[in-house]
């Protein structure tokens, strides 16, 4: 267990490098409102599939993954999503979020992803377990596994208090027109799905309806699953990424997807510390706006 009691040690036995990360301040840091609260939230937030689901017995890899968090933290970071289907993912939080400076400002999504309403009860439940907290600031139908049992209990725990917003989710461009029907159905605060430069298919539909039903958007997979880059590798950054502030291709990748208008947060996934830092960046700066979103999209076609 990478509990505070063995942090401490080895950080007083010198065993854990402690990093020095200096205070990240944007100046005018992009901030989205959610829709149905007004909540306020940094449009970059942060991901966990596959990077927080390791070995919590691995000093090492904790270390990291906690640097991982400082970073997210330092730049001004609210929002980490998660779920059960992320393996060790909800407990490694769990662990290492009370240790982390400025954690107090988090924003915490999470998902239920079983059938039967039962069986999502007690899922929810033992997910705050793992994390450590009395309640979720938003709590998602993964993929929308057994939606029409979930949602009425998901409506149920934001009225008595448990979670401050509901919503749904999809991933890898699927469902679409299943989850369109939800949207135009039923009342969320949260929308979450794929969208990056290289799949925008959301622009036509999905995203003018968040827009239009008043739902906050969250932006699973902005990097492709890290296959933008392999279109991009060895490629110069335009001239017009300095334009945007982007120093590296990952802020031109966020500062795309976050810049369309319904858009509320993106949340990448890394395991590293130093790519947090490059996707932070994307929070400080000018945004592309509609002439130069449309130049990107060409751009990158043509890679």
């Amino acid at each position: 267990m990478f509990s505070r009691r063995r942090f401490l040690a080895l950080a007083a036995l010198g065993a854990l490098e402690l990093p020095r990360l200096p205070v990240v301040q944007a100046a005018e840091p992009v901030l989205r409102s959610v829709p149905s609260t007004g909540e306020r939230l940094p449009a970059i937030g942060m991901g966990t599939w596959i990077t927080f689901d390791v070995d919590r017995g691995d000093t090492e890899v904790m270390t990291v993954r906690w640097q991982v968090l400082q970073e997210f933290f330092a730049a001004g970071g609210r929002l980490i999503d998660s779920s059960p289907m992320y393996g060790s993912a909800e407990a490694v939080l769990g662990e290492l979020l009370p240790q982390s400076p400025g954690a107090g400002a988090l924003f915490s999504a999470t998902k239920v992803w079983t059938p039967g309403r039962w069986m999502g009860e007690q899922q929810m439940a033992r997910s705050r377990e793992l994390w450590g907290l009395p309640r979720f600031d938003l709590m998602q139908v993964h993929n929308l596994l057994d939606w029409e049992a979930h949602l009425p209990t998901l409506q149920r725990m934001k009225a008595e208090g448990w979670v401050g917003h509901i919503g749904i989710t999809t991933s890898h461009g699927s469902r679409h027109g299943e989850f369109e029907r939800i949207l135009r159905r039923e009342r969320l605060d949260f929308a979450q799905f794929t969208y990056n430069l290289a799949h925008r298919e959301v622009e036509e539909r999905l995203l003018p309806l968040a827009a239009e039903r008043g739902c906050a958007v969250l932006i699973n997979r902005p990097f492709d699953g890290g296959r933008l880059f392999g279109r991009v590798r060895g490629v110069a950054l335009p001239g017009w990424a300095a334009e945007i502030g982007c120093t590296n291709w990952a802020q031109v990748f966020l500062k795309f997807v976050i810049s369309h208008p319904a858009v509320t947060c993106a949340i990448p996934a890394t395991s590293r510390p130093a790519h947090m830092r490059e996707n932070m960046g994307a929070l400080a700066g000018p945004l592309p706006d509609g002439a130069l979103r449309r130049r990107m999209a060409a751009d990158f076609e043509r890679l």
